[in-house]
């Protein structure tokens, strides 16, 4: 593929552009196709090139480049978010260990640790976003996993102070960043050893792939990654992985319009009748919105709020013509997502609203009259 353009330095947009190009050259293609091969002709020293597809791959690197620019990190790619999680806890983890997981995080997060992890034992502790995070919940942690803005409450949590403390009694810090983007928040610049995100969501950004990645700042760690998802077989397909590349170009763009859609859209329902418990970081008031301030570089397209009951949410979703029931979010569509159909602690009514790239006044005027 060539040398890869480094993008450090540069704006977000040009980062997003660029990260993970290599450098120009006559006749070549600005983003080289996807590579598609299992085994590769093997050279005298098998170990410095690619020999098999399981184990290396040039359109990962390309890919893992742009994103570890991002997440100013050291990128492992995996074939979605789940997996990310996953090969994380697998990697870290040893029987008895303790773990610190959000309450109000990710279903799946709790319910993969508690059903596929039940082998090892685990002392888990699940503390809610916004704490108390006394301290005697950090005594012999190996792992504590943040996941601020939380999904689907949306409460913020102080990264930098958490990984102070973890880091006192010897536990690493990881952070789901998938709410936020790498362009959202940077966990590694805030003192977090491991930033792990669903790129199925925003970061490729049009609801066709999923895609997962892990980014750290230790080097053994990241080969330990790298292992694990070789002897796992839990890889990116090259295509999916050229597809999210290709998006990701996009992701600056997408991240405007979705947070611009997001602030009208707070702001008319704010004191809209049928309309209870709007939370948004951006939203000056919200608890969150100071640390949030504080510790995110941009505020994100994902909001939330409640309806009367489930019916409510069903009605707003018939009488919508722009917007649709889906359950992801950080894509090109305006979604709602009722969470407590999945499980989440939360109230029948309950909405996750994922703001797409409409334009603001159509969907504005599209959300009042549906509700």
């Amino acid at each position: 593929m060539g040398e890869l353009v480094s993008t450090s330095d540069l704006g977000d947009g040009t980062r997003c552009v660029r990260g993970g190009h290599p450098e120009p050259a006559g006749g070549t293609p600005l983003l080289p196709g996807p590579v598609f091969a299992a085994p590769f002709h093997l050279g005298e020293d098998v170990q410095a090139a690619d020999f098999y597809g399981r184990a290396g791959n040039p359109t990962w690197r390309a890919l893992e480049s742009a994103i570890g620019d991002l997440d100013g990190g050291q990128c492992v790619l995996l074939p979605s978010g789940m997996a990310a999680i996953s090969t994380l806890l697998r990697a870290v983890l040893r029987p008895g260990d303790a773990l610190i997981l959000p309450s109000d995080g990710y279903y799946a997060t709790r319910q993969f640790v508690r059903d596929e992890l039940a082998e090892l034992e685990l002392d888990v502790r699940e503390i809610d976003t916004p704490g108390p995070w006394h301290d005697d919940v950090f005594a012999g942690v190996r792992l504590v996993l943040l996941e601020t803005p939380s999904n689907p409450g949306l409460d913020v949590c102080d990264i930098a102070e958490l990984a102070e403390r973890a880091h006192a009694v010897g536990a690493l810090l990881a952070v789901d960043n998938t709410t936020a983007t790498p362009l959202g928040q940077r966990p590694l610049e805030l003192g977090a050893d491991i930033v792990v995100a669903s790129d199925t969501k925003a970061l490729s950004g049009h609801s066709d792939i999923l895609m997962g990645h892990v980014s750290v700042r230790d080097e053994e760690l990241a080969q330990r990654l790298v292992r694990a998802r070789t002897l796992s077989g839990s890889i990116p397909g090259p295509f999916e992985t050229w597809l999210a590349h290709r998006s990701m170009g996009t992701l600056d763009l997408r991240l405007a319009r979705q947070a611009e859609n997001a602030a009208a859209l707070v702001e008319a329902l704010r004191e809209h009748p049928a309309v209870s418990g709007l939370r948004w970081p951006g939203l000056p008031g919200d608890p969150s919105h100071e640390l949030a301030r504080r510790q995110m570089r941009r505020w994100g397209g994902v909001f939330r709020f409640e309806l009367a009951d489930a019916r409510a949410v069903e009605e707003f979703v018939r009488r919508s013509e722009l917007v649709v029931a889906a359950t992801s979010f950080g894509g090109l569509h305006s979604t709602v997502d009722r969470r407590a159909q999945w499980g989440d602690p939360v109230p029948e009514g309950f909405v996750r609203f994922s703001a797409g790239c409409e334009d603001p006044a159509d969907l504005v005027a599209d959300v009042l009259q549906a509700l």
